[in-house]
């Protein structure tokens, strides 16, 4: 055969076969981060400062680089301050990231960095590269490969079996807080190592916990945290270093599937129904992991820095309120709506049955700092009828002194009350002058609550 036929006849067939990749569309800003549409998924990220912003797809978390870069033109596929594009053909388990070009100007409080990749504030699920490197998203230059990554996800497939919110009311209430990986990772609990510490070894345990007569659990945080934001040769344990508001922590599942962590979670609750049981969430709504000025870049700092942290008068410095380096701007618009759409999804979407907010008392700031009489965001929490009847408990006080027991904002907030720990404490271990204030606890506290 003639070598220019038979080369003719191989591009003949490689145009056959091959798939043209569809064009993205512009998209629309609603529903904000990444949702499935008519077979592809609509992107949607707030942004006020960026010049522009790129959609990054990956086939593997710990790919070095993107499989597909799809840019987004301001003149396009930006509507308001939300960046938008749709991008047909997209499937369950895309892994995807963003990257953010603007003005790096600490002083103004802009720290755009295109070398780093962003996760989807809104991002359902998180892959996490075995490589994770949170000192590749602090120091400059690129970390495609070793970022965490967001997870297209479809929360709206999952079979709940008629699960409904038990909706115990607070006189019965009997709360067991516990931590997911420490209350079953021990040899001891009696489980097969591939559920220890897990949402599925959780699962195994609610015999014990009837067997205690609780009617709640209370779980340390399980959003998706930062394990390295810890000192040196450390892990972070406790959990209260969120990167996402969104996603449950990959590493309380039994798979090393991203996406399995959301069923596994949603299995774990609705055992938790049947028992009889409701399920609590530790929520830090205070703080992320990107910590103070010299912090990593993994999220929040690189799409819209002073939308969502308060920053001190000099803007290249983050207010401290809550001791961890950074405090969110919780009263800014677009972080208000993030907290009161993170609490609806875990309630609409993942069936929990109330919160307990870590430092609550940093949501009655306002972007300066000010203490507010009347706080927008715990208003909009209260009277969102998605979550009405949702167990809500503040820990009525920050880091920096502002102290709210008694006085918490809201008519139907919980507080945890300080006093009756300390108190009960000096009590048992016959401290002078306590039998007065244990009287005092053990009929409600009226000297805090008589009101």
């Amino acid at each position: 055969m003639n070598p220019l036929t038979r080369a003719a006849i191989s591009s003949a067939i490689e145009l056959a076969t091959s798939q043209p990749v569809p064009l993205p569309g512009t998209g629309r800003s609603f529903p904000i981060g990444a949702t499935l549409i008519n077979r592809g998924a609509n992107f949607s990220v707030f942004s006020r400062s960026a010049d522009r912003i790129e959609l990054l797809l990956f086939d593997r978390v710990d790919d070095a680089r993107p499989s597909r870069v799809i840019p987004m033109d301001p003149s396009a596929n930006r509507t308001y301050h939300y960046w938008h594009v749709y991008v047909p053909g997209l499937e369950v388990g895309q892994i995807y990231g963003f990257r953010a070009f603007g003005p790096y100007d600490p002083d103004r409080g802009l720290r755009f960095d295109p070398s780093k990749v962003l996760l989807d504030p809104y991002g359902r699920a998180i892959s996490v590269p075995k490589n994770y490197s949170r000192e590749a998203a602090r120091l400059e230059g690129e970390n495609v490969a070793t970022a965490m990554k967001s997870v297209l996800a479809d929360p709206r497939t999952y079979d709940w079996e008629g699960d409904v919110p038990l909706n115990r009311p607070w006189a019965r209430t009997i709360i067991y807080e516990m931590h997911v990986r420490g209350f079953t990772a021990h040899p001891s609990s009696g489980l097969p190592e591939s559920k220890r510490g897990t949402y599925a070894g959780l699962i195994e345990k609610i015999p014990y916990l009837q067997q205690l007569g609780i009617t709640a659990v209370e779980l340390l945080p399980v959003f998706q945290f930062d394990p390295q934001d810890a000192p040196r040769g450390r892990t972070n344990y406790w959990g209260y270093s969120p990167v996402s508001f969104f996603a449950p922590h990959q590493a309380y599942s039994s798979s090393q599937e991203p996406l399995a962590a959301l069923d596994e979670f949603r299995d774990m609750v609705k055992a938790f129904h049947r028992a009889g049981i409701e399920v609590i969430l530790d929520a830090v709504f205070n703080h992320t992991a990107e910590d103070g000025h010299d912090g990593p870049t993994q999220c929040f700092r690189g799409l819209d820095n002073p939308a969502y942290y308060l920053l001190c008068e000099d803007r290249s410095r983050y207010a401290n309120f809550t001791g961890t380096g950074n405090t969110l701007n919780a009263n800014h618009p677009v972080t208000r709506r993030m907290i009161v759409d993170s609490l609806r999804y875990w309630v609409t979407e993942m069936h929990v049955d109330g919160f307990r907010f870590d430092l609550a008392s940093i949501l009655a700031r306002d972007s300066s700092g000010t203490v507010m009489s009347n706080p927008p965001v715990l208003w909009d929490i209260e009277s969102d009828p998605a979550l009405a009847g949702t167990k809500m408990i503040a820990e009525a006080w920050d880091a920096a002194g502002l102290y709210q027991v008694g006085s918490f904002v809201g008519d139907s907030w919980k507080e945890w009350n300080d006093h009756f720990r300390d108190d009960v404490r000096d009590f048992f271990r016959g401290a002078n002058d306590s039998v007065g204030r244990m009287a005092d606890r053990l009929l409600g506290s009226p000297s805090i609550y008589a009101k």
